[in-house]
Parts: C-alpha cells; sequence; structure tokens
C-alpha cells in the first residue's frame, strides 16, 4: 500500500500528463468542438481524453479504490455510502473557461476518506503548475522548472480594522447576496480587493498566500471543489458551509455542494466576522 506522500506525487505525474492531452486539444489550430451533456453544460474532447487518462492510471495505480468522475456516470448513493476511501475527480475544470481560451482551467483529482478530502492535487496545464495537499503533511506548488516550493495560508497580524482582505470570486456567478457580504466585509477591513479568476484556481490563490476569502454563493458540484480544499485545508485555511461547518462529501443521493465559505486564515473567528456585520 503507497503512503500518502508517494500517493501524492503519482497523482501529480497522472495530472500532468492529463494536462498535456488537455494542451494538445487545446492548441489545435482546428479549434474546439463542443457538445452538450444532459445538464446543458458543455464538454469537448479534452474533458472526455483527460478523464480517460485519469482512470486508467488510477485503476493501475490503485485497483482496489473505486473513482468517481464527473465524466462518468454517477454511482448510486446506496453503493458508494459504504467506501471508505474513493477518488473524486474532474478531468477539466472551467470547461467554459477553456472554450474562451483564457487558461484559467485546470486537473482536480482528490482522495476522499470518510467524507474529508485528505489529499488533492491540481494542475493548471496552461501555466504547467500543480498544487498539492496532503492533510497533516503539508502543501506544495510545484512550477515548470519542477521544483516542489512549500506554501501556507496568509495569517492576519493584528487588527482586522487595519487590515486589507484580498477576495477572490467567479468570473460567471457573481450575486446580490455575495454583494451583500462583500459590503459586510468592506465596513470591518480596512479595505476589500476583489480579483476574479476561474476554477479552483481561487482555492489555490489562498493556499499559497495571494488571497484570504472566497465566498462561493453560486452552485457548485463535489468534483469542483474537493481536490482544491484538500491543498488549501494542508496548507492551514479552511472551507466551510455558511452555517460554519466543515465542507463534507459523500453523504447524499446527489453530489451538489450547499454554498460555502474557503478562508486563508483558519484561526479568525469568521462567524462572529460576519454576523457582526449583520447586527
Amino acid at each position: 500500500m503507497l503512503e500518502d506522500t508517494e500517493l501524492v506525487d503519482a497523482i501529480s505525474h497522472i495530472a500532468t500528463l492529463a494536462g498535456h492531452q488537455i494542451m494538445a486539444v487545446y492548441t489545435n489550430a482546428a479549434g474546439v468542438a463542443v457538445t452538450h451533456k444532459v445538464d446543458h453544460s458543455p464538454l469537448t474532447e479534452a474533458d472526455t481524453l483527460a478523464n480517460a487518462l485519469i482512470c486508467t492510471e488510477l485503476q493501475r495505480l490503485t485497483p482496489n479504490i473505486p473513482i468517481l468522475s464527473e465524466e462518468a456516470a454517477l454511482t448510486a448513493f446506496a453503493q458508494r455510502r459504504h467506501w471508505q476511501e474513493y477518488w473524486l475527480i474532474d478531468p477539466l475544470d472551467g470547461t467554459k473557461e477553456f472554450i474562451d481560451r483564457n487558461g484559467e482551467f485546470t486537473v482536480n483529482i482528490a482522495l476522499i476518506r470518510e467524507g474529508v478530502p485528505v489529499l488533492g492535487v491540481v494542475h493548471a496545464p496552461v501555466a504547467g503548475t500543480s498544487w498539492l495537499g496532503v492533510i497533516g503533511l503539508g502543501a506544495w506548488k510545484r512550477g515548470e522548472n519542477q521544483t516542489l516550493e512549500h506554501i501556507k495560508t496568509r495569517a492576519f497580524e493584528g487588527e482586522l480594522s487595519q487590515s486589507t482582505l484580498k477576495v477572490v470570486a467567479s468570473r460567471r456567478h457573481g450575486s446580490a447576496a455575495l454583494e451583500a457580504m462583500l459590503e459586510q466585509l468592506s465596513k470591518r477591513f480596512a479595505a476589500v480587493e476583489m480579483l476574479n479568476v476561474g476554477s479552483s484556481l481561487k482555492f489555490c490563490m489562498l493556499a499559497e498566500g495571494k488571497a484570504d476569502f472566497y465566498p462561493r454563493l453560486a452552485p457548485t458540484s463535489e468534483w469542483d471543489t474537493a481536490a482544491a480544499q484538500a491543498v488549501l485545508e494542508a496548507a492551514g485555511g479552511k472551507v466551510m458551509k455558511t452555517d460554519f461547518s466543515t465542507l463534507g462529501y459523500n453523504s447524499k443521493d446527489d453530489i451538489l455542494n450547499p454554498h460555502f465559505l474557503a478562508v486563508g486564515d483558519a484561526r479568525i473567528d469568521w462567524r462572529r466576522v460576519l454576523e457582526a456585520e449583520q447586527a
């Protein structure tokens, strides 16, 4: 049985190989052919090729661990509720970003144990960069030169009222609730800086201390978040539902996430910060 340190390195290699498949489609001069799934979300050849490669390599690496992928039929909860561990993958997170050719898409591979993402790899094919995390061991960033750099979230020093909060949000999912939350935070911090980024790259920015807060008040699925949650929490952050309990996995029939808040500095009482502004 492979140790988690060996697993994360192997998974990083698999994600990189999937990234090569994706880039072959991305750079094709003929353009990207797009079809649509039953839920009307876009599907490209890159999604399909990356999924096939990842599933094949995971089955070779860990033949006894089941796989749940966005690009495969959803295993019935009656069966997967008994899984003590499983791989949860999104072969191409940010398909719309891929189609728009803005580079902000990723390969996401997570290992879930007892409903908790304990190991995750997020790979950005265009940048040739990966973020790796193992709960209890730490988080790292690997650039194109293949050097591993230890990363950790940013901790606020001093009073929040004297600090700048760096917020990341989706390019596509703004809402009145998000605007209201940002308005509340602007009263609590000296300044709030906003940056819109696609895919799970938002979590990675928190993990390496380039941002502090990611509120997601719009739909996501479990494969969208698991790998990046493992990276962020291994780096010292936390992902919480809006009731401030930890975001967990594989607890119900569907794989839709509730709204959530991802934070870099887990020491802060974010309930008090946000509720104080609602009073």
